[in-house]
């Protein structure tokens, strides 16, 4: 047998969880393939074959075996497999001896079948980037408590939201990016793609590959062929490349983070994480989400990080439970400097009469904010697709802009790859005033199955600044709460603080 050498460590170890994931091409149900069937011919061993939606065996592997089983020539040493229509048997070889063979079943239609997997040594779930966290849930446990048992997966993620890519990539993703590969005492995970792959087809599937690295986006293009996670979605808001662009934007530029400190807090009262954010100027360095305690410890979590931050700006949404916390936040920042101010996302604009993005007097019928938004949700988001765009123009395009009107995201943020799913999956509300709207929360969950976009809110308020952004001596008075607004539109009219 001739088999991948990144897929070597899965047959060499034992470890009750084995992943492989990645593009088009990499060859990894062939190889998967190509190690059951020799589990089978060498142990016996039966093979337990999972998807999450399966109605046929025609939807299973079982066309991966088959083809397999006449490529390698088994068989043609006197030792015939049994292949029918919905299983393969490997051959007698010795008399008495277990002949292994396939059973195929789907996960969603019948969750007992997943629990089936515990009278099974080996397991592999085909096309995993599907698999659901009920299943997830019902199917971990079942392996391992088998003693022995190991269960692969095999898959092509994506989204980095889906449950497939938080259980076996998220945790991991910062090696597996840099090793191609991790491994502890549970699980054995490997990232491979074509170029992995000693017998891609450098003429057919190449002409493939070049067409689609010229005309795909390269978000789509890096899904489909790198396996990267593909965060985008129809009509949403803001696309995965815009933002890859403008990770560590201000390094490949070459601005420093300048200007106000400002911090922000999603206290999410509906049992999401809570997230928190930080930018100096037009970098922002910190983004990070807790699950631990309630709205209020996660509430003293992000003051005290937003004081080790020396923030001079501290927001918060206030739809919601987050109004609660007012006199809490007030009380955090006693006797700092930092301006505390209070968001709320379902207001009116703020400046309503100011023009969106105004191109010059001669210029009649520009719409003011009132005139563009449905409110201040739509409002600071659309400000950060601005920026973000904006930063893709220069970054991939050569466009001057100035770097207060961008935003750079550093490399070293915690949570990087789930603030971008958040970001690029924001979709557009139809509007029949014509008005730009998003879809709140509950909308989005409900609707488009997506989760809470409680970083990628964070982010947003950080765009929404004290009207009095100076930065205040230190003093034992308690902080002023008021309203949010940008009343300056450059460093100079602020003494040289934005």
């Amino acid at each position: 047998m001739k088999l991948n050498k990144k897929l070597l460590p899965l047959l060499e170890k034992y470890k009750p969880l084995k992943v492989a994931y990645g593009g088009r091409d990499s060859g990894k149900s062939i190889g998967f393939g190509d190690i059951f069937l020799m589990k089978m011919d060498t142990e016996g061993a039966d093979i337990y074959c999972l998807r999450e939606f399966q109605d046929t065996v025609f939807d299973s592997v079982h066309r991966v075996f088959r083809q397999r089983i006449e490529d390698l020539g088994l068989g043609e040493d006197g030792f015939p497999w049994t292949v029918n229509e919905t299983s393969v048997t490997s051959p007698l070889r010795k008399k008495n001896v277990r002949r292994g063979s396939t059973v195929y079943k789907g996960a969603s239609r019948n969750p007992d079948n997943v629990q089936s997997a515990q009278n099974f040594k080996y397991s592999w779930f085909e096309e995993a980037q599907k698999i659901s966290q009920d299943t997830l849930d019902r199917l971990l446990p079942t392996i391992i408590r088998n003693p022995g048992a190991e269960c692969w997966f095999s898959g092509n993620p994506h989204r980095s939201s889906d449950p497939f890519s938080q259980r076996f990539i998220m945790p991991f993703v910062h090696k597996l990016n840099r090793d191609g590969y991790y491994e502890d005492d549970l699980h054995l995970i490997v990232k491979l793609n074509w170029r992995d792959n000693p017998w891609y087809d450098y003429d057919a599937t190449e002409k493939l590959r070049q067409w689609d690295y010229a005309n795909f986006s390269r978000a789509r293009y890096n899904w489909i062929w790198e396996g990267d996670f593909y965060d985008g979605i129809e009509d949403c808001l803001i696309q995965p490349e815009w933002f890859d662009a403008c990770i560590d934007a201000h390094k490949k530029l070459g601005f420093e983070p300048l200007g106000i400190r400002m911090a922000s807090f999603d206290p999410s009262d509906s049992g999401d994480p809570k997230a928190f954010a930080f930018r100096h100027g037009s970098v922002v360095l910190d983004v990070q989400q807790t699950t631990k305690g309630d709205v209020n410890e996660a509430c003293d979590w992000a003051c005290n990080l937003a004081m080790e931050h020396n923030a001079d700006g501290f927001t918060w949404d206030c739809d919601g439970l987050g109004i609660s916390l007012t006199r809490q936040v007030s009380k955090a920042f006693e006797g700092h400097h930092t301006i505390v101010a209070q968001y709320k996302g379902s207001e009116k604009v703020d400046l309503p009469d100011a023009i969106y993005e105004p191109v010059g007097e001669n210029v009649q019928g520009q719409l003011k904010n009132k005139e563009a938004f449905k409110n201040k949700r739509a409002q600071y988001y659309v400000e950060l697709r601005d920026k973000i765009h904006r930063t893709f123009e220069a970054v991939v395009q050569k466009k001057y802009h100035d770097p207060d009107q961008m935003i750079s995201f550093d490399s070293g943020i915690t949570d990087l790859t789930e603030l971008r799913s958040e970001i690029c999956t924001m979709p557009v509300k139809p509007n029949k005033a014509g008005l730009i709207e998003l879809y709140t929360k509950e909308a989005m969950k409900s609707i488009f199955k997506l989760p809470s976009p409680n970083l990628a809110d964070a982010v947003k308020m950080l765009g929404r600044i004290p009207k009095s952004p100076l930065r205040l001596a230190a003093s034992r008075r308690p902080p002023v709460i008021m309203p949010m607004g940008k009343s300056f539109t450059n460093r100079r009219s602020i003494g040289g603080r934005y």
